[in-house]
């Protein structure tokens, strides 16, 4: 009997330890798992902050561009101004935790980068002259700002809420030396079509306002909008037989390639005759042959891309007659189409454009670059 107690003593103490072993087993691993979804909560949340961080900061640059603002009127104060109320919007558009977050002024810094294609280079104050090109957006769960992030279990150790803070900083370029083929497949919107320096230079003063851009719709309509427009054709470029129309392509090129060009852009075939690209030399100046002039034939085709954002080169010297004529080139501009004619007398024909910017992939950055205008980069984040 006695040998009997002292057994079942015995497995009742085994009994009591194996039980409370598990308790604390339990209370361990219930400490990981509250540890863990703690944890991975954070992380969630991290990563929502920084998705809010960058889409503001990607808005913001884009809004820094104002490629459908009247070029040329924007200042650096008023374009970060505007960007500013930009990432504070788009900040707001991507809650972090079911709430939307609120930036202090301190949050959205705008500013220059000499060259955003190194992520080291500094964000500084816009340099007199030149306007921003950058902004960093930093967005926080504070105490000081939108509140720290709420714990759960971690309560029980003493924590019950985490600062966290993310950045993004996004840039664009806007001097190149040239155009290559982008890396995606795509083509450059480059228009076949040279106008002279002297008439690109006079527009502020000799052009006409009849045109207006619409945004909102992407149509153009009869009326002044405050951009001055200029007549790419028919203007004389002091060669017979010749007006303005230059090879993007093979020296040979048909009307059924001008055509295509302007509806779909220049392709990595059409710049496999130039060497693969299109770019200045040292004494920033660019070659390309000339055609005989501006057909009726493509006239639907310069229709079809009213209002939309092309580039045209510039040129200040023309040689030779027709097919013979090389143009010297001397810089990029970004423009829109706003009317086409191109029937009737010589007097009444007109290309009319206005100067607009354009974001086109395909640039060949240049930090010293001054042969573009109205040109840039898509928006990209540097860090």
């Amino acid at each position: 009997m006695n040998h009997r107690r002292l057994n079942r003593s015995r497995f009742a103490r085994r009994r009591g330890s194996v039980l409370g072993l598990t308790a604390v087993l339990m209370v361990v691993l219930i400490a990981f798992l509250a540890m863990a979804i703690d944890v991975g909560y954070l992380y969630t949340m991290r990563a929502e902050l920084q998705r809010a961080a960058d889409s503001a900061a990607i808005a913001a640059t884009w809004e820094l561009m104002d490629k459908n603002g009247k070029s040329g009127t924007e200042t650096a104060d008023s374009l970060t101004t505007s960007a500013q109320s930009k990432a504070v919007q788009f900040a707001a558009l991507n809650k972090v935790g079911n709430a939307a977050p609120g930036l202090a002024g301190s949050d959205v810094v705008v500013g220059y980068m000499s060259d955003p294609s190194n992520p080291n280079c500094p964000l500084t104050t816009t340099p007199t002259g030149l306007l921003p090109n950058a902004v960093q957006v930093r967005v926080q769960r504070t105490g000081d700002q939108n509140g720290q992030v709420p714990l759960f279990f971690a309560r029980v150790l003493g924590a019950s809420q985490q600062s966290l803070t993310a950045q993004g900083t996004a840039a664009f370029v806007n001097t190149f030396s040239g155009f290559k083929a982008p890396a995606d497949g795509s083509n450059l919107n480059i228009l076949p079509f040279a106008l002279d320096l002297d008439t690109w230079n006079s527009l502020s003063t000799a052009g006409t306002d009849s045109w207006t851009y619409n945004a909102s719709n992407d149509t153009v309509t009869a009326g002044g909008d405050g951009v001055k427009e200029v007549n790419l054709y028919p203007q004389g470029t002091g060669m017979p037989g010749n007006r303005g129309t230059v090879d993007l392509g093979s020296s040979n090129n048909s009307t059924a390639d001008i055509s295509r060009q302007i509806r779909y852009g220049i392709s990595a075939s059409d710049l496999s005759y130039l060497g693969g690209s299109i770019q200045f030399n040292s004494s920033g100046e660019l070659y390309l042959n000339g055609d005989t002039g501006i057909s009726a034939g493509v006239k639907d085709d310069l229709v079809s891309v009213i209002g939309k954002p092309n580039i045209i080169p510039i040129f200040n010297k023309v040689v030779g007659p027709g097919n013979n004529a090389t143009y010297t080139i001397v810089k990029f501009v970004g423009v829109r189409v706003m009317y086409v004619k191109l029937t009737g007398s010589m007097a009444s024909k007109a290309v009319m454009i206005q100067p607009c910017n354009v974001a086109m992939k395909g640039g060949i950055f240049d930090p010293n670059g001054k042969s573009s205008q109205y040109v840039y980069s898509p928006v990209w984040l540097v860090r």
